[in-house]
């Protein structure tokens, strides 16, 4: 018989074939293992399964899986197949391609699956699903496969490879072919676009949306258009930033390639491909929107203030559209002009006209003050409110008189006074300032017992000038009153929005509002919107929902994105110059840092309090929470804070006359220097107490001295201060809440900060008493630490509550605070 005849050999081609399906439950799936480095994932695993094809002309002749390894198992050098026709074949099989296939594979982070990954209903369902011999691959992550359609598969392809996309593949992907930004006011609809082919999946459309009408308010839809339809991108994006954090820190959406491919999840489970742009534009100006948990399906309803987010998201919108060729790429927007126009109108206080200082000004204005004086014109010129927050000693009060004396002038208060509503310290300042700087002005103080009688004369002056003790004592007959103007200086006071003078404030009339401070943001975030809740309610929502919405993702979560997103909110309204930005011509002012070190029994009278401090409060932490516990624990660091200033603060404990006092010590070693050096000395404390042993020990050293706290009298402390500016005294000791705002001490040069706080805003303030303009001398500024104590770790909480001021404040917004228990307990650390 002779010998059958040998097949043919011949040529084939190469292509590797990669076929993604997702099993699910239906298909007999209870998921993978729990050990394991894939494991545990239930209900929904994709897994791609690899095989090698030879073909001849377009014919196949032979196919098998793709081995885990090309050490595992290699490629033979023929291999028996079957033509186009059925006949026996050999071909040769390519080594080196098997082995770049499986190299590119592996570099998508693919990995073999072990024989018992999979856990099946029954055993035969492993066959049966996947085909004899088949090897399942998966990535350590489920979610991963987005980004591995979205950015692997195209190359894949490339390479040759063919994609095979099994019927229930959960991670496909269409690209977006349109984007559309719709405005409307808000007359109850919204019109879009319906396609005659609808995408095969679930979700909302961007068509004839309702909402309740609301008078002065828009209404914004952002849709993707995929696949001839329009979808609603705010869950999309919502869905996005929940699943990446990193979405939330603008060091991330800084840095992100514009061209990058974003997989945004469609209802359904469907995968939508989008570029990088205008998802980081959306995400900068509607974050806080988009992560509300409160919203409900639909637009947006935008206010008035909202009109920024359109004005912040239109250029990069425009820059989208020149970026991308063809209509299919660009932006479509549709929108309101009225809402467009009021967007420009509020940015347009970052340029405002220039104004010239007005006649029978008393002083001559800085170019930075008359940029100040004319934000205050254009604020009022534009019904709008806000915030003056220069740097103290920048002179506010002096660019707020020339703004009043221009309203003057123009007959805007004639018969409806501008209020200004100040601390009880001020109240000298003011009318001394109103004196040299505008005396053409008529200012009515109401202070005092005769207050009463002085009501009726309210009307025939331009100015008035009362307390916040006092505004809500009389504000019934205030109330009866009509004022152009309401100005709180030091508005920091009405921080607290449940206060009477926080409520009595927002029931005076006034036209228009304004804020004095330079310390808009002392501790937390509360503070900001209390302010603004008066200045333009609703503005940043009620309290709760601002606490829910920027007070605890960026003071708790440290969102920086956050952050910058209000920046960007409360900028138009603030207007903020720094010293060393605009007043280049003051002094310098040198900070020193003195540490002195606690010895004998004062060193142990702090570990004793330290120690029994630090078991009550974690007793009560363990108890009551951290929530609960923050005031045991301020109280026990304000023991501790006593202590390292002087032993004679702390309550309950008997002090011998004898124990070792350390910051008096070098008080009173050095404060006789200073005087004999010519220095002028302003002596700060939070402690009225301290402030009175500080005297004792003065007195007995024959150094002297004045003293201004919150026990010296309203009538007297206009004296104390021109008595300092006077030379008649070397020295003044003064409380933070008494002499720390709003007056001028350029006598001194010298400032000495006894005892550290926990705010540097206020520190700051202090400071720039005799740190401001009208001081000719440098001045050097003291902080006396106890060395390794709780005060040098006040410093490091300082940094953070500056921080916070930055993020919100200042102009990048890249630092967000975030303190935790640990920060504060570290507080109560042994000494070092």
């Amino acid at each position: 018989m002779p010998p059958a005849p040998r097949p043919s050999a011949l040529e084939a081609d190469f292509q590797p074939r990669l076929t993604l399906r997702t099993l699910t439950r239906g298909d007999g799936l209870l998921g993978l293992r729990p050990a394991g480095k894939f494991g545990p994932r239930g209900g929904e695993v994709t897994v791609a399964l690899l095989t090698w094809h030879y073909l001849h002309e377009g014919a196949e002749l032979w196919s098998g899986p793709a081995p885990t390894s090309v050490w595992h198992q290699r490629a033979p050098l023929q291999t028996e197949g079957a033509d186009a026709q059925g006949r026996p074949c050999v071909f040769r099989r390519d080594a080196a391609a098997e082995a770049d296939a499986l190299d590119a594979v592996s570099g998508t982070g693919l990995r073999p699956l072990e024989a018992d990954a999979l856990q099946w209903r029954q055993p035969h369902l492993a066959e049966q699903v996947l085909g004899p011999q088949a090897q399942p691959w998966s990535l350590v992550q489920e979610d991963a496969f987005g980004d591995f359609w979205a950015e692997h598969v195209p190359r894949l392809q490339a390479q040759g490879w063919r994609i095979v996309v099994a019927p229930g593949f959960a991670h496909l992907s269409v690209p977006v072919t349109a984007w559309r930004a719709i405005v409307h006011p808000d007359t109850g609809e919204i019109d879009g676009h319906e396609p005659a082919q609808p995408l095969p999946v679930s979700g909302p459309a961007v068509q004839a949306l309702h909402a309740p009408r609301r008078e002065g308010s828009w209404l914004l839809s952002l849709g993707v258009e995929v696949e001839g339809q329009v979808l609603d991108l705010a869950p999309l994006v919502a869905d996005l930033v929940r699943r990446d954090s990193r979405w939330l820190g603008i060091e991330f959406v800084t840095a992100l390639d514009d061209e990058a491919v974003i997989s945004l999840r469609a209802p359904g489970g469907k995968r939508i491909d989008a570029r990088a742009a205008p998802l980081k534009a959306v995400v900068g100006a509607m974050l806080d929107l988009l992560l509300d948990p409160n919203r409900r399906e639909g637009p947006w309803r935008l206010s008035e203030w909202d009109s920024l987010r359109l004005e912040a998201l239109r250029p990069s919108l425009q820059d989208t559209q020149a970026a991308r060729a063809g209509p299919q790429g660009a932006w479509q927007l549709q929108g309101d002009a009225g809402l467009v126009d009021l967007a420009q109108r509020l940015r347009g206080t970052q340029g405002v006209l220039p104004v010239t200082a007005p006649a029978g000004l008393g002083l001559p204005l800085r170019p930075y003050q008359l940029q100040g004086v004319a934000w205050l014109q254009y604020l009022r010129e534009q019904h709008l409110a806000g915030i003056l927050a220069d740097d103290m000693g920048l002179g506010k009060t002096a660019q707020v008189l020339a703004h009043l004396l221009i309203e003057q002038q123009a007959g805007r208060l004639a018969g409806a006074p501008a209020l200004v509503v100040l601390p009880t310290s001020l109240i000298a300042n003011w009318q001394a300032e109103a004196r040299r700087i505008t005396p053409s002005l008529r200012v009515l103080t109401l202070h005092g017992p005769q207050r009463a009688d002085r009501l009726p004369d309210v009307p025939a002056h331009d100015v008035v000038l009362t307390t916040y003790p006092l505004l809500w004592r009389d504000i019934e007959q205030i109330q009866a009153h009509p004022f152009h103007l309401l100005i709180l200086d030091e508005a920091q006071s009405v921080k607290n929005a449940a206060s009477r003078s926080a409520d009595a404030v927002r029931r005076v009339r006034a036209r228009h509002r304004l804020c004095m401070t330079g310390t808009p943001l002392e501790n937390h975030l509360g503070e900001l919107w209390a302010q603004f809740d008066f200045l333009m309610p609703g503005f940043l929502g009620d309290a709760r929902s601002f606490k829910r919405q920027w007070r605890d993702p960026i003071e708790v979560n440290g969102e920086t994105l956050r952050a910058r997103l209000l920046a960007a909110r409360v900028r138009p309204f603030i207007l903020r110059r720094r010293k060393d930005e605009v007043a280049t011509e003051l002094p310098p002012r040198t900070e020193i840092i003195r540490r002195v070190r606690l010895e004998g029994r004062q060193r142990e009278l702090y570990e004793s309090v330290r120690v029994a401090a630090d078991h009550q409060v974690r007793r009560v932490l363990a108890r009551q929470g951290f929530g609960n516990a923050l005031i045991s624990v301020l109280d026990a660091l304000l023991k501790l804070r006593q202590v390292c200033c002087d032993p004679a603060l702390l309550k309950g404990h008997r002090i011998p006359r004898t124990m070792e006092r350390a910051k008096l010590a070098w008080l009173c070693e050095t404060l006789p220097t200073l005087v004999a050096e010519g220095r002028r000395v302003l002596v700060f404390s939070q402690f009225t107490e301290l402030l009175a042993l500080v005297e004792i020990e003065l007195q007995a050293i024959g150094v002297p001295h004045l003293v201004l706290t919150g026990q010296t009298a309203p009538a007297t402390r206009g004296r104390v201060v021109a008595a300092f500016q006077d030379l008649q005294a070397p020295v003044l000791l003064a409380s933070l809440k008494a002499g720390g705002v709003g007056l001028n001490l350029t006598a001194a040069d010298t400032v000495i900060h006894l005892d550290p706080w926990w705010n540097p805003a206020v520190e700051q303030q202090a400071t720039d008493r005799a740190h401001r303009i009208g001081q000719a001398r440098p001045v050097f500024v003291y902080k006396v630490l106890v060395e390794g104590s709780i005060e040098e770790r006040i410093l490091a909480l300082q940094a953070r509550k500056a921080a916070l001021a930055d993020a919100v404040l200042g102009q990048d917004g890249a630092e967000a605070l975030k303190f935790s228990e640990q920060e504060l307990l570290h507080l109560l650390a042994p000494l070092e």
